[in-house]
């Protein structure tokens, strides 16, 4: 058995790993949980004596077939939960992502499979974020890009949105800002705050900081069961 804290790691280190690529260093590891170094670096050494992590000197870690699929099977509960949450019992999406990380190390498979089939084996989370399949393959690269990434004049889709802030969150749910909402960006002021027109012709503005928590695809392009959205904070 696991403890939290273990799967908590490799949990950011996939995450980390799915961004970035490996090996994934202890400063990432530690600013990612709000660790020191030294506890990272105890903790890292107790994962790779499991067989969980690899170790290079100097560079990083990187998790092992057997780290990942733990790391999958942590975040597929996370998700379902939070979609679970937000379906039945009326949580809104700001409040998902605590209430699914107090629960995610202490369901059992039997659970999630029922929950999984109570909702009909949902693609992605209330934020759009990917749900692991129930084989807990490693989920495929989403090809999207940052709201920021893009101009005046282009029309996109939300594809996802960051869990990292309730405030956020809030914010956007406020705006009608959404997976699946289509935006067309109207005017990008020099000090970076982003004016956003909805479909249903309502214009927004969105700091920066909002505007980059914002992952979008081409208008007209829904994520698939291969394809199904990106890692973000779950």
């Amino acid at each position: 058995m696991l403890s939290e804290v273990m799967e908590d790691y490799l949990k950011a280190i996939y995450r980390i790993q799915t961004r970035s690529g490996p090996p994934v260093s202890t400063s990432a590891i530690a600013d990612a949980l709000d660790k020191t170094p030294a506890t990272v670096t105890s903790m890292v050494g107790t994962l790779a004596e499991r067989g969980l992590v690899t170790r290079e000197k100097y560079k990083g870690v990187e998790l092992t077939a057997e780290g990942e699929t733990v790391a999958l099977e942590v975040i597929r509960h996370h998700r379902l939960l939070e979609a679970y949450l937000a379906e039945h019992l009326n949580y809104s999406w700001e409040e998902v992502h605590d209430e699914a990380d107090a629960l995610e190390h202490h369901i059992s498979e039997e659970f999630e499979r029922r929950v999984a089939e109570l909702l009909d084996d949902p693609v992605v989370d209330p934020h759009g974020d990917p749900i692991p399949s129930a084989d807990l393959s490693p989920i495929e690269s989403e090809g999207t890009t940052p709201l920021t990434a893009h101009d005046v004049g282009d029309c996109v889709t939300v594809a996802r949105v960051s869990d990292r802030s309730r405030d956020e969150l809030a914010y956007l749910a406020d705006a009608g800002i959404t997976p699946g909402t289509e935006l067309d960006i109207v005017d990008i002021a020099p000090f970076g705050m982003y004016t956003v027109r909805t479909a249903s012709g309502d214009e927004q503005s969105l700091p920066a900081s909002i505007a980059e928590a914002i992952s979008v695809r081409p208008p007209g392009s829904e994520a698939s069961s291969d394809e199904p959205g990106g890692v973000s904070d779950a």
